[in-house]
Parts: structure tokens; sequence; C-alpha cells
């Protein structure tokens, strides 16, 4: 169980990070030696305290799947008082002298009390970014944009991503996990695109499930394209089971923007509520 303070003796420490997750098995640490960002910042911060077998492991605020990348990641680790002492000053320019250059360290402050990366966030911001260009994609931008090869009409988008918001089941767009709850609250679904022909979606909620963002932007995109009509992501949703022609998209267009956490004395409260199983009002929790 993740523990809502540092233990005593130890101080806990807030991480701000960005990484390209092309090389990445994802951020969590995986069994047969696979590359995830989870494990190679725990070895670097291993390394650079010279904590030889001990490793400090990390809570992050959304765990990103292979080939998600991620701007503004949060974490925080639990350190020995003494350690951090002897290290505090120096340790983020020998984080970057450990660290693969496809994933970056930015700040190492001490967290105010009842902060968890995790369970105090109120949301999660990311942005999925597909170009409709017939001639593909920017070679420059080729690992963070994904090309469709049908012309996308982004007002039909943005009219069938408005009755996705809200609180809602959200079944249908989810990998379903074992014990785990499909309800969270869609708080922005829209789409923009800029002068280069790329769109843009930005996608933030409090939480989401496993393969939510992905199988929204899926289910978008055939709007766009006029292979469905607007009110069908509705549907979808509201028959609350996964649909064979929803698609999860390629993970590479998909990149974590940002992490929202409410005031520092609203934390601990936070922190509490996010551990509480939902149910939709009107439904029995068991």
């Amino acid at each position: 169980m993740v523990s809502d303070e540092a233990q005593p003796g130890h101080v806990r420490i807030r991480l701000d990070l960005s990484y390209d997750g092309s090389a990445f098995h994802g951020w969590a640490k995986q069994a047969g030696g696979k590359r995830t960002v989870q494990g190679e910042i725990e070895d670097a911060l291993r390394t650079v305290t010279r904590s030889k077998d001990t490793t400090y492991e990390l809570t992050v605020a959304g765990r990103t799947d292979a080939g998600v990348h991620a701007r503004g990641q949060v974490a925080h680790v639990d350190l020995p008082e003494e350690l951090w002492a002897e290290h505090r000053e120096k340790l983020l320019k020998r984080l970057a002298g450990r660290l693969s250059k496809d994933v970056r360290v930015w700040t190492l402050t001490e967290a105010p009390a009842g902060f968890n990366a995790r369970f105090s966030a109120v949301w999660r911001r990311y942005a999925y970014r597909v170009t409709d260009n017939p001639g593909g994609v920017d070679p420059l931008l080729r690992g963070h944009v994904l090309w469709h090869d049908w012309p996308l009409d982004v007002d039909a988008m943005n009219e069938a991503a408005r009755a996705l918001v809200g609180e809602h089941d959200f079944a249908a767009y989810c990998k379903k996990r074992e014990g785990a709850t499909t309800i969270r609250t869609l708080q922005e679904l829209s789409l923009v695109r800029d002068t280069e022909g790329i769109i843009t979606a930005t996608v933030r909620a409090d939480a989401f499930c496993h393969n939510m963002v992905r199988s929204l932007i899926g289910a978008l995109l055939f709007v766009g394209d006029g292979h469905r009509t607007p009110d069908w992501p509705g549907k979808v949703l509201a028959a609350g089971v996964r649909d064979s022609a929803v698609h999860v998209v390629r993970p590479h267009g998909l990149t974590l923007e940002e992490v929202g956490y409410p005031a520092d004395e609203l934390l601990a409260a936070r922190n509490k509520e996010a551990r509480n199983k939902r149910s939709l009002p009107g439904v029995g929790c068991c």
C-alpha cells in the first residue's frame, strides 16, 4: 500500500520529469529486464547516492504505457533524511549525468505534508497529436504525431467529444482490470487544428483507466473521417461494453502534458478521497 506520509527518519521528495517513451516499455518496472522509465530512474538514483543494493521506489502520478511520452510527469520517492541532506545540493546534476538522454528529471523538492504523487492529483492532462496531411508526418515529428490517411473533420470530432465529457462509467473505452472501477470524470475533451495541419486533442480527467485516452481518440477519428456519425461515441459510452469498432490508436501520438494538484492544505484530504471506490449516483456499490 502506498503510504500517506514518509516513514519516520525519511523525507518525501517530489520529482518533476519528462521522457520520450519511444524506447521504453512504459513507466512501471517489469520482469525480464525490459527497459522502463521507473527502472531507469531508480537505478540512477541508487548509483548516484551510492546506495548499493537499496532501491528507493518511485510512486508516479500516472503510469504511461509503452511508447507514450511525458512532458509534465510527477513522481515521489521517500529518502532517508541523512541521505537527502548529503546529496541534495548535487543530486539533480548527478542524475542528469547518469540518466540516458531520453529521460530527464527537472526538479527535486521536499514535498508538503500529505503529498502523494498519485493520490493527491486532481487531474491529469494529456495531448494526442494527429495529422491527416496527404503527404504524411513531418520526419522530425514522426515519433510524436500519428498519421491518419483520411481527411478529418475537426468540428464533427468536437461535436462527438461533447457527449463524452462529465462523470461516466467509461467501461466501453477501457481495458478492464479486476477490482478496478472504470468510473471517471472527463473534464475536457477538445480538438484544435494548427496552421501546420496538426490536430491536437486535449484530454483532461481526474484519472484515466487503462487505454482510455487512446480508445477515445480512436472513436473520434472514426467520426472525423466520416465512418461514423457524431452521436456514435456517446452511444458506445452508454452501452457500457467494449465495441470492436473502437480502435486503440498507436501510443506515439500521446503525451502526458501536466498533472494538477490542489493547494497544500488540501493535499491530505484529496489523498484520502482518491482512494475511495467510486460509483455513479443511484448505483449501488455491491
